[in-house]
């Protein structure tokens, strides 16, 4: 094996071996800041736990073509053309700066990605079970009341909960107002974080929360389940009744409020959000895709089967479903349901909405997966993402922006790519297709 090689190997086995060891470490902690998002923008912004690291030589200089003294004197005529009153403007700005972390954060992209298997194993903790367990027994009745009133499973809810905040303990310590007018100014997205700057003052005007208390993510996400602040305006509920939508200390405002999102990204009630299947021998991967939907009849009579003679969980013969190969055709399998795709809409990552549903169901002893995981294959790093994709479009499979992220356009193009080694097409980038494109 070349030295280079060689040093690269040992340095992924290193950086793998102490991932286990984190995920000891973090076993209370929120984990949906380390889901690998489907697209670049989730739904709601899950909290930065762990800030990226910064590539070295990186300038974090702020170059902007205006002081941050004019950016906010400009925003300042845009927020009270908006409706905000010039005195809670000037409390919420007073003595704002620009917040380096969160350029440093919004600038880094880790390099490496941790694998769908040590992700659920951080997410499903049985720390975070038992926490769950007990916190569905106390917030039975208000469970119960959300429930009948949003639809929503409470089981569902606290997972959310747990995932996004470990149950209120990590809601993020940083000023909303300083974070978002940080990105306003000289983040890369300045008119996403414009218009969450206004949508935050407007909570301010409303009375929710004090300017000094409204904290969050770097990334704006604030309160126990991490709302941005539009998400907030839209979906934040008072269902507590002392008159303020507090999201922050209220668990009971809280868990209504996510109800109240998942309720209006389809959530059904009583529906499962999916479940593992077993894949007949000669199988066709390339319908491992999220854009092929089929009922789970027509799925069955494909070759798909539940695993040790399990039934389909009763009613859902006839729901639409597709077919998720988390770790490709070596990993696990699972057929997706419509409360899968709500859960994306809260966090557009596949790990993420995988382990909401199997937290969900270990609340109450299941949500154990018997397919095995493909640990002898690391995930690509970002660089190697971005070196797949390049080559995939150079020899004529077009993969899209060489960006380092695994969309709809690459996974075609992988597809296309793994039919001419002939392997199975399941869309999913490995150290081997690299490989093998390189040699080609």
């Amino acid at each position: 094996m070349p030295l280079c090689i060689s040093r690269r190997w040992h340095l992924r086995q290193l950086i793998a071996a102490s991932s286990l060891i984190l995920l000891v470490a973090c076993a209370e902690k929120p984990t949906a800041a380390d889901a690998q998002p489907l697209q670049s923008i989730p739904a709601v912004p899950a909290p930065a736990v762990i800030p990226p690291v910064m590539p070295s030589g990186e300038n974090l200089d702020i170059q902007p073509t205006q002081t941050f003294a004019q950016w906010q004197e400009a925003f300042r005529k845009d927020a009270l053309a908006a409706g905000i009153r010039a005195e809670l403007f000037d409390r919420a700005f007073a003595n704002v700066t620009p917040d380096m972390s969160v350029i440093r954060a919004d600038r880094s992209q880790p390099e490496f990605s941790r694998p769908v298997w040590e992700y659920l194993n951080g997410a499903l903790s049985p720390v975070r079970v038992r926490k769950g367990q007990l916190l569905l027994e106390q917030y039975g009745p208000i469970l119960q009341s959300i429930e009948q009133r949003y639809g929503v499973d409470r089981q569902a809810l606290v997972s959310v909960w747990g995932m996004e905040s470990n149950f209120g303990s990590f809601q993020g310590s940083q000023s909303v107002i300083r974070s978002l007018a940080t990105l306003a100014y000289e983040g890369r997205r300045p008119a996403f974080a414009h218009a969450q700057l206004i949508a935050a003052l407007q909570i301010l005007q409303q009375g929710d929360i004090e300017p000094e208390k409204m904290l969050g993510s770097w990334a704006g996400a604030m309160g126990q389940t991490q709302f941005i602040p539009t998400t907030y305006n839209t979906h934040a509920v008072d269902f507590d009744g002392d008159g303020r939508r507090d999201i922050w200390g209220s668990p009971t405002d809280a868990l209504a409020s996510t109800a109240h999102y998942l309720q209006s990204s389809g959530w059904q009630k009583g529906q499962p959000w999916g479940f593992e299947v077993q894949l007949a021998n000669g199988f066709d991967y390339v319908l491992a895709d999220g854009a092929i939907r089929k009922t789970v009849a027509e799925w069955r009579q494909l070759g798909v089967s539940l695993p040790n003679g399990a039934s389909v969980p009763a009613g859902a013969e006839q729901l639409s479903a597709a077919l998720l190969l988390p770790a490709g055709y070596r990993g696990p399998a699972f057929l997706i349901l419509d409360n899968f795709r709500a859960i994306l809409k809260y966090n557009n990552s596949s790990s993420y909405a995988l382990a909401v549903g199997l937290l969900s169901e270990r609340f109450g002893g299941g949500g154990t997966i018997n397919g095995e995981w493909p640990k002898d294959d690391l995930p690509l790093s970002r660089s190697e993402r971005i070196e797949l994709q390049t080559l995939l479009s150079a020899q004529h499979y077009d993969a899209g922006t060489a960006d380092g992220i695994i969309g709809a356009n690459t996974r075609k193009a992988i597809r296309a790519a793994q039919q001419s080694f002939g392997w199975p097409a399941d869309g999913y980038p490995t150290q081997k297709l690299l490989q093998g494109l390189r040699n080609r």
